[in-house]
């Protein structure tokens, strides 16, 4: 019988402890797969010495408190409002009475210190929202040619699917590129699905700046997702556990590999993200197939 390739075996059984469609980087061997090189890729070449510099982050989520530490100011703050054609998208107070948002922007900022960070609101009251809430704040970062996009949030209702996917495709040819977080249930939800989104779940590994490469998709990238020190609501800082936390790892990895490198296309970018990835760019040992 022919081994399968990992992209053509079942999805990994849930593993307890880390949240689903993750992977126990301390427990479970890493899986074998086949490497094609793109070149010489190294970390070194894809972001030694950027710090984010020029990019423009934005930040799909229950808001940013901008005054906290951890954060370092913003650009823009944005909510999401309900007008009389449908929910608009306007300028408010850079806060966040969740502290979802706050602190996937302390984990941006910790790994890009000079990004350009803008928050936009999509969750009413800080802790729930609706699908069109989501459209028109995602619609609006597109249009506003923001370089990343972090989606540390989905939704499981698919009737949002079609229009988010739309969304997706039009980023991705923008050069928009849409860093988002797998559900942390063991459930199917949106955009971090679609091909022309990276889609992020936890390892739970201590190193911010590892991640793995998933040869099984859907989820594309494993990043330290699991009791994660960052900033909350009222100043604090608390350790959260979530795919959630670790999107944002993702995202400011990106965005240090696209101010050094500020031709890439997103495609691109997934290729230097999949060649830089621990699992992938060990030059010896690890647990793939040269």
């Amino acid at each position: 019988m022919i081994d399968l390739p990992p992209w053509r075996k079942p999805p990994r059984d849930h593993f307890p402890g880390v949240p689903a469609w993750s992977m126990p980087a301390s427990a479970v061997p890493e899986e074998r797969f086949e490497v094609s090189p793109i070149g010489s890729v190294t970390r070194e070449w894809a972001w030694g010495d950027a710090d984010g510099s020029g990019i423009r982050v934005c930040v799909l989520d229950s808001g940013v408190d901008a005054s906290h530490p951890l954060v370092g100011g913003l650009d823009r703050a944005m909510d999401v409002v309900p007008g009389e054609d449908g929910p608009v998208v306007v300028p408010t107070e850079p806060s966040d009475e969740a502290g979802h948002g706050t602190a996937c922007a302390s984990v941006i900022r910790s790994i890009a210190p000079a990004v350009s960070l803008t928050s936009v609101r999509v969750l009413a009251g800080g802790r729930h929202g609706t699908g069109a809430a989501l459209l028109a704040g995602l619609g609006w970062a597109i249009d506003e040619g923001y370089d990343i996009i972090n989606m540390s949030l989905s939704t499981t209702k698919p009737q949002f699917c079609d229009a988010l996917r739309e969304l997706s495709d039009r980023a991705y040819f923008r050069r928009c590129v849409i860093v988002a977080s797998a559900h942390n249930m063991p459930v199917r939800s949106y955009p971090w699905p679609f091909a022309a989104v990276i889609s992020v779940a936890s390892h739970d590994g201590p190193d911010p700046m590892t991640y793995y490469y998933n040869p099984s998709p859907p989820v594309e990238f494993y990043a330290r997702g699991v009791r994660v020190r960052v900033a909350w609501s009222g100043g604090r800082e608390i350790l959260s556990t979530g795919n959630s936390f670790a999107t944002p790892h993702i995202a400011g990895i990106s965005a240090l590999i696209l101010s050094k490198h500020r031709s890439l296309t997103p495609f691109q970018l997934k290729s230097v993200l999949y060649s830089a990835a621990e699992n992938v760019a060990e030059p010896t040992g690890g647990a793939h197939a040269d």
